[in-house]
């Protein structure tokens, strides 16, 4: 056992390192640390790894572990919030959401100012479906800690649940305030504004996260990911431009050259499929099939224009 423990130690220390949630493995380390009492010689390092095993613990809902954790760590930081946190978590494990939801209301009378039991809180209210309060609550929460950009996220999807896609584009233009050089959060605007039929808008913010993406590519390559992500919305603004008039809630100006832009995102869609080769053949076909016409000749396309 002796001889496993610095091998534990250095897994434990690269998945707190690379933030890798593998609770089974944590725990099965874990405990391993904790049978053989060896927390008490990693100084300060001790208590990261306590509380990354009682997350861990509750995951898998080892609890006896969770509260061997939370005892060591609350003898040590008596009264501090983060084990507070940690406590409320493993209340939420086991306990109804009404005794949590009490637990967290008497934490915040005594300290207002803790932003994770605000969130904690408004998870909960999540998980038993009061959305409209927890909706009330997170815009609340965010009038205090505004730079809070998970937060606005949030709060943008809790709107388009209710389908109430122009306020989640609001709660999102906050995030893009706080990080405007996120592709996954400019994306996630373009795609709700679509879905808002805001169609200027959305093809504008797909064309944003693209500039983006391109910023930091080094060169031209295959778009994957969010890159053909942002490419197939494009496809889409310009397919329903072509087919109705789309007028803009935003009063957003409609691009120039809106049949070359068709004609580029055709492009780069096919090439990302294209690039999938026989594996993604039937994934290739419906794409095609959508497209439009084409024809096949030496094994490149060739549209009718």
């Amino acid at each position: 056992m002796l001889a496993s423990l610095p091998s534990a130690l250095q897994t434990l220390a690269n998945y707190r390192i690379h933030n890798t949630r593998a609770s089974k493995e944590v725990v099965d380390k874990g405990k391993v640390l904790l049978d053989a009492q060896a927390a008490s010689s990693l100084g300060d390092d001790a208590w990261a790894f306590l509380e990354q095993l009682t997350l861990a613990a509750i995951d898998v809902a080892n609890y006896e572990v969770a509260d061997e954790c939370l005892r060591q760590l609350a003898a040590q930081f008596p009264g501090s919030p983060r084990v507070d946190v940690l406590s409320g978590i493993r209340m939420e494990a086991t306990q109804p959401p009404e005794i949590a939801l009490k637990f967290y209301d008497e934490l915040l009378e005594t300290d207002s100012s803790n932003a994770a039991i605000y969130k904690r809180r408004i998870s909960v209210l999540i998980r038993i479906g009061k959305i409209e309060q927890a909706v009330t609550e997170l815009s609340d929460y965010l009038d205090t800690f505004y730079t809070d950009v998970e937060g606005w996220v949030e709060l943008a999807e809790l709107y388009s649940s209710c389908n109430q896609y122009t306020s989640a584009t609001r709660a999102l233009s906050h995030a893009l305030l706080l990080a405007p050089q996120n592709p996954f959060y400019v994306l996630q605007f373009a795609e709700t504004a679509y879905t808002a039929d805001d169609i200027p808008l959305a093809i504008k913010m797909f064309m944003l996260a693209l500039d983006i993406i391109d910023r930091h590519a080094s060169e031209e390559s295959i778009p994957t990911g969010v890159s053909i992500r942002a490419w197939y919305g494009v496809k889409l603004c310009c397919r329903a431009l072509s087919e109705r008039s789309c007028s803009s809630a935003s009063d957003t100006l409609l691009p120039k050259n809106l049949p070359l832009l068709d004609e580029l995102s055709t492009e780069r869609v096919l090439t990302a499929y294209s690039a999938a080769g026989k594996d993604n053949a039937t994934g290739r076909e419906l794409v095609l099939s959508w497209m439009g016409p084409s024809d096949r000749s030496g094994g490149r396309l060739h549209f009718v224009r």
